[in-house]
């Protein structure tokens, strides 16, 4: 991943579409593209077999925030060194590092509702 002039995401955040976003993980974050698959189908045979939409909103949820996150590399590496704390440090270094955690998937998500706005 290349970090693009300023600091500025990689990439503009895709709608919410399930093609818009496998787009963008191919390009932000090509690895994931398998986990992303794998986690599609899942999503849609559970709503089929319950007939539920809720499933592949799950998803879409989901995956629209990692794309917003790995868009931005600098909060992406953020990120991982916080989830690297949380498995390997002390009790306080990871009730710390889930309390990053926290505040970056909240701010995430309070900037996708904006933009549904």
């Amino acid at each position: 991943m290349t970090t693009s002039a300023a600091g500025r995401p990689l990439i503009p955040q895709p709608p919410s579409t399930v093609t818009a976003l496998r787009q963008a993980v191919a390009q932000v974050s090509p690895a994931a593209l398998p986990a992303f698959t794998r986690e599609l189908d899942e999503a849609a045979d559970q709503a089929r077999q319950g007939s539920d939409l809720a499933p592949l909103q799950r998803f879409i949820a989901q995956w629209a925030a990692y794309v917003h996150i790995q868009r931005q590399p600098q909060l992406a590496e953020d990120l991982r060194r916080w989830e690297r704390v949380a498995a390997t440090g002390t009790a306080e270094e990871a009730f710390k590092a889930a309390s990053e955690i926290g505040k970056i998937l909240d701010a995430t998500h309070a900037a996708l509702d904006a933009a549904r706005r």
